[in-house]
This record gives C-alpha cells, structure tokens and sequence, in this order.
C-alpha cells in the first residue's frame, strides 16, 4: 500500500503563483491544496492534515503574516513557508523571527523551494 502523499497548502491571491507551485509539488509527489485568501484556508477544515503551508505576504482580507501569527498560535507544528514579491529585508527578519521556516522572494528559485517543502515535511513527519 502507497503511504498517503504529504499534504501542501498553497495561499496566494496570484492565480498564477499558485498553479505554478502546484506543479512543482505535484512533480515531486505532494498533494496540494490551493487558495486563494487566508480566510478561505482558515475556513477549509484542511489545517490539522496539512505537512506545510505556503503563503503569500500580500493578500486582500488577512495579509499572510497575521495568518503565519495564528497559525503558530493555534497550529504550533506547523510549517510555514512566506513568499512575497516586495523586497522589504524588514519584513523578511520579522516573518522569520516570528516562526516562518522559510522565506522566499519572488521569483524563487525551484529547486530552493522544492528543497525547502521537503524539509518542512519531513520535520512535521517527525512530530
């Protein structure tokens, strides 16, 4: 029997990122579930399955830190990835500082982010 495919959720209001990163995961066996604001996400009942979380800084409704914020309150283990397009180093020390595993800037190289689902994952496995 298979073992379930880690499960990878992807916030980010640019319909384009999205499907991108979804790509990338799926090519290396992760199931993914996209959204598209972090009121939906919080909405989906998805949050206990998930291995990781990948967010947009940038979002209408709750911005992508406030959802990192909550989600380390009330999910403590789980990991999340912050991605963001402005270059703002300030912004980048704090969502780190705050618990992110990772931060990227868009563009992000793939094989970064891929290397940086995986271990997130595997931390989470590991709990």
């Amino acid at each position: 029997m298979n073992a379930p495919k880690p499960l990878v959720i992807i916030v980010d209001d640019d319909s384009q990122v999205r499907e991108s990163i979804e790509g990338l995961l799926k090519s290396a066996e992760f199931s993914t579930a996209k959204f598209s604001s972090a009121e939906d996400v919080l909405l989906s009942g998805l949050l206990g399955e998930a291995k990781c979380l990948i967010s947009d800084v940038r979002m209408q409704g709750i911005q992508g830190i406030e959802l990192q914020r909550r989600l380390h309150r009330e999910y403590p283990h789980l990991p999340v990835i912050i991605i963001t397009a402005h270059r703002d180093e300030h912004t980048r020390q704090n969502v780190l500082s705050d618990g992110a595993a990772f931060f990227f800037y868009k563009p992000f190289d793939p094989i970064e982010m891929l290397g940086a689902v995986q271990s997130a994952t595997r931390v989470r496995e590991d709990d």
